[in-house]
């Protein structure tokens, strides 16, 4: 609506002003749609991406869950379509691929590997922190020697 308002007050001052209103137009719509391009349709794309990545990267074993909710173990893997076992009974059941929600393995792999990332980086801080305390006090140790 306000777009709307905002074109109709950028003709009426354009029949007013001359050209330099319109080119004034041009750009604020420009601008706009970049902005609109930037925070909305190239996100959604990164997803869906990501998303065809997870789902094309599917192996047997892993552990998933449907978009209905249904949680399995991937047995056979086809082009379009995949079987997975369900339930304590082994329930064997046919789903397409873009019924898969999320990847529970991978997620868990991707945890893991991402706090084994933390510890190592807060160990390399320690580690940093007391060799620089340590630099500290010889600096001391050498400057009551030198006196």
């Amino acid at each position: 609506m306000n777009t709307f308002l905002l074109m109709m007050g950028a003709q009426q001052t354009a029949g007013k002003q001359g050209g330099a209103s319109s080119y004034l137009y041009i750009v604020v719509m420009v601008g706009l749609l970049g902005f609109m391009y930037f925070t909305m349709i190239r996100p959604q794309k990164k997803r869906q991406k990501e998303e065809q990545e997870m789902r094309s990267a599917l192996e047997i074993g892993d552990e998933i869950i449907t978009i209905g909710g249904i949680v399995g173990k991937v047995v056979t893997i086809r082009e379009e379509d995949i079987v997975i076992e369900t339930g304590a009974d082994r329930t064997k059941m046919k789903l397409q691929r873009w019924a898969v929600n999320t990847n529970v393995t991978k997620t868990e792999q991707h945890k893991k590997e991402v706090e084994a990332a933390r510890e190592a980086s807060k160990a390399k801080k320690d580690k940093k922190a007391k060799d620089d305390s340590k630099s500290d006090s010889v600096k001391e140790v050498e400057k009551k020697i030198e006196e």
